[in-house]
């Protein structure tokens, strides 16, 4: 457990003709004694809400109030690419109704931006169990436009990262789905930095401009699921891990699928995140949980990612070729 502490001003007071040694074993007690603790009271928060003036559960201390989030089973976590495994039931996913268009409801929610999706779009394949229909979709992000992912990929921590929250196909709630240990399937996408804005997210960043102001919430007007991610086709190369929900209550109920394609977006586009407010007013920066240990689970990888990272060796190998040959 992490302890945030504050200091006080403080004027200690004569010690007169005390000997030295004697000032040695006082001093420590009175410092002490003018140091106080602050380790978070009241609602769960990220680290960059924490201060001794605005208590909060910070997510080492997430555990105090839900008693999940100290499981072995967390998320999210940083993947080793060379410790995954290749799953040949990693085939590529069927994305049904994700070009619908619909009319939702973008909310500040005091710790993210959340969108609620009708529960038309499903996924299936993708080495599921069943089918699954998507309940909402929400981001996690940095600094304006510093690092900001939830996941990690071999360390790297990207500027944003979008989870499409479904849950299997005969539920109707999401808090009855989280009671079946695979009863939701989350689909995680990254974001990198582009030159150029990203015209497909005009909907979402413009409506961020109504919803500063915790609990604020505005009419997104006419977006599909899929405008918000990559083509269908770059969408075979991903990995697979069984994990939890990244804020508290932490549940153990969720099969993680997080792909290689990254979405890009303006710099612009990235910091209009960090115009959002939290509950006290502070900026809405660094909504991500650090990453929590493996604990032995095995992360697996499609073939898609391993025809990824074979080209990607390839054409590193061609450039170095053409490079030597244009020396000589």
């Amino acid at each position: 457990m992490r302890s945030h502490w504050k200091k006080q001003v403080i004027v200690l007071p004569s010690l007169g003709r005390v000997s030295s040694k004697m000032q040695q074993l006082i001093l420590p007690v009175l410092l002490a004694s003018f140091w106080t603790t602050c380790t978070g009271a009241g609602d769960w928060c990220y680290q960059s809400q924490f201060t001794c003036d605005h208590q909060c559960k910070a997510p080492d201390n997430w555990n105090h109030a839900h008693s999940d989030c100290a499981g072995r089973n967390q998320s999210p976590i940083n993947i080793v690419t060379r410790k995954t495994l290749k799953d040949e039931q990693l085939t590529p996913f069927q994305f049904d109704n994700y070009q619908q268009i619909f009319r939702g409801t973008i909310k500040n929610n005091g710790h993210s931006v959340q969108v609620g999706v009708p529960h038309l779009s499903t996924i299936s394949g993708g080495g599921l169990p069943t089918n699954y229909k998507a309940v909402q979709f929400h981001l996690h992000w940095g600094n304006n436009g510093g690092p900001g992912s939830e996941h990690t990929i071999d360390g790297e921590q990207y500027p944003m990262e979008l989870h499409i929250v479904h849950m299997k196909h005969h539920y109707t709630d999401l808090t009855t789905a989280l009671s079946d240990p695979q009863g939701v399937a989350v689909l995680g996408f990254f974001y990198e930095r582009s030159n150029s804005a990203n015209r497909k997210y005009e909907p979402i960043i413009n409506a961020l401009q109504s919803i500063k102001a915790a609990n604020g919430n505005t009419s997104l007007h006419s977006v599909s699921l899929a405008q918000l991610i990559p083509a269908e086709q770059n969408l075979t190369a991903y990995y697979r891990y069984k994990g939890s929900l990244t804020t508290p209550g932490c549940t153990e109920a969720v099969i993680w699928t997080l792909f290689e394609n990254p979405i890009p977006l303006s710099m612009e586009q990235l910091r209009a995140f960090s115009e959002l407010k939290f509950h006290s007013g502070k900026q809405m920066v660094g909504t991500f949980r650090p990453v929590q240990p493996l604990n032995g689970r095995q992360v697996f990888r499609s073939g898609g990612a391993v025809i990824l990272a074979s080209s990607a060796l390839l054409l590193a190998a061609i450039a170095a070729a053409l490079g030597l040959s244009q020396t000589n």
